[in-house]
């Protein structure tokens, strides 16, 4: 039943499920539930890994976007001008 979760959490992406089903691992019995265990848990850890990589990718790109649209401002004068 863990298996099968861990293995839905890992599906839909999901880390909050993740986290919540690493909290509460429980012993498993065969060999064969261990091994899958180890190679399900080496996926979570690339997704998340993958998840973190693109989270700083989108960050950068929004960060350069506002450094675009803020170089775009035409700058505010605090004087009130009225020669013309």
């Amino acid at each position: 039943m863990w298996l099968n979760k861990l293995k839905i959490a890992i599906i839909e992406k999901n880390t909050n499920s993740l986290d919540a089903l690493l909290q509460n691992v429980p012993q498993l019995e065969s060999r064969k539930e261990i091994e899958e265990a180890v190679y399900l848990l080496k996926e979570a850890t690339y997704m998340v890994e993958t998840l973190k990589q693109n989270t700083s990718d989108s960050m950068k790109q929004i960060r350069k976007n506002l450094d675009f649209l803020r170089s775009m401002d035409t700058p505010v004068s605090k004087r009130f001008d009225i020669r013309s």
